[in-house]
């Protein structure tokens, strides 16, 4: 062939290759919008292998109904730590009281001391049928401080304390909380600051009325091997919190704790509960941070 001839073969393939992108970016023009919505929407749709929820108390500048239709977008099926009053918010999107509070007096005086047990009585009383009565199945409750009790005290009392409510509670068909905090940094001189001794109390009390919300940030400062913990006492753990150490961040590569591990990790046991993002937003698109969270924990 000569040369003519290789130029000529040459330009021919070059017109017919800027053709067949010509025609392509024609046809890619009409279905563009689509293709990505679809994308869009495939990327968005969570796996359902976690039952996802976010606490309110981190969005205190969105009102409950803004949380709750953002919530319902992004695929989130509960919202955690709210009482009756924003119970009828929350049916109007659909969604969960996934852990309920408003039994509870704080976080220091709990059912560790015996000072407090008649008002918590009195609280836990009014409170649990009015979880039955909606539907709901989590309700919070706190050791509260130790405040130089033995550990022995501190399950004695909480034993004391707690017997009468979860028998009430069995009744009713709801499980009381017990939350596991940090008494290193967030919550100091808090008793139940070890999975193992929120265990303790639940064999115990010997009842499935009365589980443990494993906090995955306060338990990382507190005692850290999240996994292996999470495996050797998922039986006790009704409940899951999150958020990013050090500081209660977004999930996101800033954090120490890879969250796709741990949540694969809760899957395999077969936890059939709630998974609550509780991290603080510092992002001025907090529903976003929200949103990505999500993602980063759906496994």
């Amino acid at each position: 062939m000569s040369s003519n001839q290789n130029r000529r073969s040459a330009i021919k393939s070059m017109i017919a290759g800027t053709a067949a992108i010509g025609a392509s970016g024609v046809l890619s023009s009409f279905t563009k919008t689509e293709t990505e919505e679809q994308n869009m929407q495939a990327a968005d749709k969570l796996k359902g292998n976690i039952n996802h929820a976010v606490c309110r108390w981190c969005y205190g500048d969105i009102s409950v109904d803004q949380l709750c239709a953002a919530a319902k977008e992004i695929g989130i099926k509960g919202i955690d730590l709210v009482g009756p009053s924003d119970w009828p918010t929350l049916k109007k999107y659909g969604l969960f009281s996934s852990m309920c509070n408003g039994a509870e007096i704080n976080l220091t005086d709990g059912f560790g001391d015996k000072e407090f047990h008649a008002k918590l009585h009195e609280n836990y009383t009014k409170m649990i049928p009015l979880v039955a009565e909606a539907g709901y199945k989590n309700l919070i409750c706190f050791s509260g401080s130790r405040r130089g009790k033995t550990d022995e005290e501190g399950w004695n009392n909480c034993v004391e304390g707690l017997k009468p409510m979860v028998a009430l509670a069995e009744k009713h068909n709801v499980v009381l909380v017990m939350e596991l905090l940090n008494s290193k940094i967030d919550h100091k001189d808090y008793q139940c600051d070890r999975v193992e001794w929120g265990a303790e109390l639940c064999r115990r009390l010997g009842s499935e009325n009365f589980k443990l919300l494993y906090d995955i940030y306060h338990m990382q400062i507190d005692e850290g091997d999240v996994i292996r913990n999470i495996r050797a006492n998922y039986q006790y753990i009704a409940h899951y919190h999150t958020g990013g150490v050090p500081g209660r961040n977004e999930i996101d590569e800033t954090q120490e704790l890879y969250y796709p591990a741990i949540m694969r990790a809760i899957v395999e046991v077969g936890h059939k509960g709630f998974v609550a993002q509780e991290f603080i937003p510092k992002q001025k698109d907090k529903l976003a941070s929200l949103k990505k969270a999500v993602h980063i924990c759906d496994v």
